[in-house]
């Protein structure tokens, strides 16, 4: 009787094809230092995520009120009741930067799907029809990226006013160029493609071929961009926030704490130490993690 060759269980395994998913998680595994970034920006959705919904109930999780004001504990060392100390009014700097993690995240998160809709809208635009378009478009966003970026942020802020809401627009602004440039280079060599000339030919129309065909293809630099961009919209909104700005009082914010802070940079420089390193953390964090995202998800670099 004749028996069917058995194939080992080990090269069945080997036979299988790799998703995608798994071989970019796979690779980003692979990468200590994306893993650590990942992790640092997961913690910090939960903090921000947690603190928000607290106040939302009405629930009171930080050590202190972090508005609360209390002139006759100012300036209070790091100790065990206060382990980053107090500012000049009494207010407790943990539960500050804590309750700050919720809106230098929102500001992130806000400024890149604002900048990233119409970076989109007008990369895309620009790079599949071309000519005049094409060159008045590039053009505009070239006049914007030749000023430094900090610098017309302030500008949009002195025509708009100051505020949250202000600075996501001016912030959001600022950065519409760089998704725009991205997008357009992306969907000029997309445009070409077999896949691309197949659904014209049979008759898909321009909107359908772009959002169908063309962007699912070039998603991954924009995921890239975008996961880097949010660390630039913090420290943006943290520079905006130390020139007051960005963020109003009461509200807890990093860059506005480090600016009310620096003229107490000798007699207590726990006040800035702290609220400068919860911005370096997020802002590095983010960078770790989008380098290796970019790794991840380009095939000719991912780690095995």
């Amino acid at each position: 009787m004749l028996h069917k060759k058995q194939i080992p269980a080990e090269a069945l395994e080997q036979e299988k094809p790799e998703s995608e998913l798994h071989a970019i998680w796979e690779s980003l595994r692979g990468n200590k230092t994306a893993m650590f970034g990942m992790v640092i920006v997961i913690l910090l959705v939960i903090v921000a995520l947690v603190t928000f919904f607290a106040e939302v109930l009405g629930v009171q999780i930080l050590p202190y009120d972090p508005n609360e004001t209390d002139m006759t504990a100012s300036f209070v060392k790091p100790c065990a009741q206060h382990w980053f100390g107090t500012d000049e009014l009494g207010r407790d700097i943990f539960s500050r930067i804590l309750d700050g993690t919720k809106i230098s995240l929102f500001v992130g998160f806000a400024v890149v799907i604002f900048s990233l809709f119409f970076g989109i809208i007008f990369g895309a635009v620009a790079g599949y029809k071309g000519g005049v378009v094409d060159t008045v478009i590039m053009r505009i966003m070239d006049i914007m990226l030749s000023i430094p970026g900090i610098l017309f942020a302030i500008t949009l802020m002195a025509a708009l006013g100051k505020g949250l809401d202000k600075a996501i627009v001016a912030i959001g602004i600022v950065a519409i160029p760089e998704y725009a440039r991205i997008v357009r280079g992306s969907v000029l060599s997309a445009k070409e493609s077999d896949y691309t000339q197949a659904a014209r030919v049979i008759g898909n129309g321009d909107l359908r071929i772009m959002f169908r065909h063309i962007l699912p293809n070039i998603i991954s630099p924009i995921i890239v961009r975008a996961t880097l961009g949010i660390s630039g919209a913090i420290l943006d909104t943290a520079a905006l926030g130390f020139l007051g700005l960005g963020v109003q009082p009461p509200l807890a914010e990093w860059g506005d704490m480090l600016g009310r802070a620096k003229g107490y940079i000798f007699a207590a420089p726990y006040t800035l130490v702290f609220p400068g390193l919860a911005i370096t953390l997020v802002v590095l964090a983010f960078n770790l993690f989008g380098d290796g995202l970019s790794d991840a998800l380009d095939p000719k670099s991912r780690k095995r």
